[in-house]
Order: C-alpha cells, then sequence, then structure tokens
C-alpha cells in the first residue's frame, strides 16, 4: 500500500487536488484553441477515454476569448497554459479558465503578476506555478548551476521564489511543477522538492517522445515518484494524440494500484503455437476497451492449450485456435466458437458483463 504525501487542497472545478484525492490525470489538446469545434470534438475523446483536467494553449487574446464557447461544451475543468503575457492570463480567467498555468519568471516583473493574482483571487482560479529546465532565471542558474539529477537546486529554486512572490501577494491557491526532459533530474527534483514545501505537486517528464520513447520515460520517472507517494496530479507528455496520453496516465495509475478505471486487457506475445492473427485481435479489444469503465480483467491469449490457465485470474479471455477459438471466464471454457465470429462474439459478451456491472 502506498502512503501519499500530505498536502495542502485545491479545487480546479469539481476536481480536488491534494490532501488524499485521488491522483488526477490531465492532458493537453493540440488544436488550434480558436477552432472551438475541433478543440471540443478532441476534448470529448479525452473525456471519454477518463482525463480528469483539460489544458489549452493560449497564445493571443482570440484564444483566450475562445474559452467560454469551449468550457460551456465539455464536461471536465479547463486550464488555460500561459507564457510571456500577463494579460492573456487575465483575459483567461475573465473568460472561464478554471485553472492557469503559468511561469511566473517569464511574465514580466512583480507588477504583473500581481495583476495575475489579483484576477486568480477575483475568479478563484488555482494557479499552477510550472518551471521548465530551460526557462530558469539567470542569477539562480549561475548560483547553483544548470539542472541535473545529481543536482536540481535550480530548479526548486526557482518554483520556491515564485510561490513565496505569490503568497506576499496575499494568495495561495497553487500547485508547483518543476519539470526537466532528463528522467532523473525529474526524479531527483520532485523528490527534494517534497520534502520542503506542502503545495500539491504536478508531476511530468517535460518533452518526453514519441509513443515509446514518451512512455517509458514518463512511466520510470512518475511511477517512481508516485511509488513514493509524491505526485498528486500529472500529464504523461507524448508526441502523439493527447487520447493516448491519458490512456498511459490510467495505465501507470493501476498498475501502482493506486487507481482504476475500465478493464485491463493482458496479452500473451505470441509464439509459434498461435494459429489466429493475434495483433489484429488484440488491437480491436484494445480499442474497445478504452470507453469502459467497469474493472474488468481481459485476456487475448494466442493459443487454446495455455490460454486460459496463463490468464486463469481473468474475468473473461480469448484464446485462439485453428480456425476456432475459445471464450473462457475465470480460467473456465465458457464457449467454443468459429474464428470468423470469435470477435464479435466476444465483444458482445464484453458489453453484457459492462452492462451488467453498470447495474451492480
Amino acid at each position: 500500500m502506498i502512503s501519499r504525501r500530505q498536502t495542502r487542497e485545491i479545487a480546479i472545478g469539481a476536481v480536488g487536488i491534494g490532501n488524499g484525492h485521488p491522483v488526477s490525470v490531465q492532458s493537453m489538446t493540440n488544436t488550434f484553441t480558436t477552432d472551438v469545434e475541433a478543440t471540443v470534438a478532441q476534448i470529448h475523446r479525452l473525456e471519454a477515454a477518463g482525463c480528469d483536467l483539460i489544458r489549452v494553449a493560449v497564445p493571443d487574446m482570440e484564444a483566450a476569448a475562445a474559452l467560454q464557447s469551449i468550457r460551456d461544451a465539455i464536461a471536465i475543468p479547463l486550464i488555460a497554459d500561459i507564457h510571456f503575457d500577463s494579460r492573456l492570463a487575465v483575459a483567461a480567467m475573465e473568460h472561464g479558465a478554471q485553472g492557469i498555468r503559468i511561469n511566473p519568471g517569464n511574465l514580466g516583473g512583480k507588477d504583473k503578476i500581481a495583476r495575475v493574482v489579483a484576477a486568480a483571487k477575483q475568479h478563484h482560479v488555482p494557479i499552477r506555478v510550472g518551471v521548465n529546465s530551460g526557462s530558469i532565471e539567470k542569477d539562480l542558474l549561475k548560483a547553483h548551476g544548470y539542472p541535473t539529477a545529481d543536482n536540481p537546486k535550480a530548479l526548486i529554486a526557482s518554483a520556491l521564489r515564485n510561490v513565496r512572490m505569490i503568497e506576499d501577494l496575499g494568495y495561495d491557491a497553487m500547485k508547483i511543477s518543476i519539470k526537466s526532459s532528463d528522467v532523473l533530474t525529474t526524479i531527483n527534483g520532485y523528490r527534494q522538492l517534497s520534502q520542503v514545501t506542502d503545495y500539491p505537486l504536478h508531476l511530468g517528464v517535460t518533452e518526453a517522445g514519441g509513443l515509446i520513447a514518451g512512455t517509458v520515460k514518463s512511466s520510470v520517472a512518475l511511477g517512481i515518484l508516485l511509488s513514493q507517494g509524491i505526485g498528486d496530479t500529472f500529464r504523461v507528455s507524448l508526441t502523439r494524440d493527447p487520447v493516448e496520453e491519458v490512456r498511459v496516465g490510467f495505465e501507470l495509475l493501476r498498475s501502482l494500484k493506486i487507481r482504476e478505471r475500465g478493464p485491463e486487457l493482458i496479452s500473451c506475445p505470441t509464439c509459434g503455437r498461435t494459429r489466429i492473427d493475434l495483433f489484429g485481435l488484440a488491437e480491436k479489444v484494445e480499442q474497445y476497451v478504452r470507453t469502459m469503465t467497469v474493472p474488468l480483467k481481459v485476456a487475448v491469449m494466442g493459443c487454446v492449450v495455455n490460454g486460459p490457465g496463463e490468464a486463469r485470474e481473468a474475468d473473461i479471455g480469448i484464446a485462439g485456435g485453428h480456425g476456432v477459438g475459445i471464450i473462457f471466464k475465470k480460467g473456465e471454457i465458457f464457449r467454443k466458437v468459429a474464428e470468423n465470429d470469435l470477435l464479435d462474439v466476444f465483444l458482445a459478451e464484453l458489453k453484457k458483463m459492462e452492462d451488467e456491472g453498470q447495474k451492480s
């Protein structure tokens, strides 16, 4: 059992963060925010995948003005991502942003930060103080050196300096992130930060890469931190459809038994005994279960001989043979089906179990 780090509590819309609330999974749209229709459509796909919080880029006033229409069309809280221009942060909150992400160091000084904080107070909007390795103030880099795994002090000093600046303005509804593209720097930075502050922490590896590299780097860094009770919300950053970020995020939480959503899919890697298109079968089953919410364990196995035995803990499974396959439940054969009908029959049984699980 993982013991979570005790933190302060903030709320972004209806989503509580910190102080024992479930670790939340975030993503960010890659549409143009001014294209409200495309942005809303992408957010609806993310909602179906389980996304808890969504962030959108606000590079100009037109994007800020689009936020109200977007917020009105979605169910999850909306966060505005702001850089360089404090006026955009204020406008975003005026148009419905329920959270903002800023790097105070690039907003242009205390007066402009004070303008942002005043708007956050007025609209009751929590602030994420987000610092990246590439955006640390020059004096802190001179004092501490560029952040490394052995020395992440500049990241921590930058974050805490900016937090104190906002505190001095009479506001403390904040969470903190200190992202690096290096896994070990990320791990050690957050470990050290967690020892000197009780603000909620947003975890992430910035610029993690594509599906494979990004998943591995994020899973290693975030998995280690979450297993130590560090982290209250996170984003898995991938150069990919953002729905994949959410899928990876929930699989990460499931693997640590922190949070469970929808079916867990287990499948064998295939071998010389496989007589069906297991790759295609597994992919279609995986696509189907993405939007299911009942926490079943679903198995897709390559051969009838070992399928039910190796996946005996699965609630339901499928195993292929030569021109035929079986559907099994809890390690026992449930039904034998012709190969051409196997997928359709299996998906129908999955839907039945989903419906029964939702009623119970």
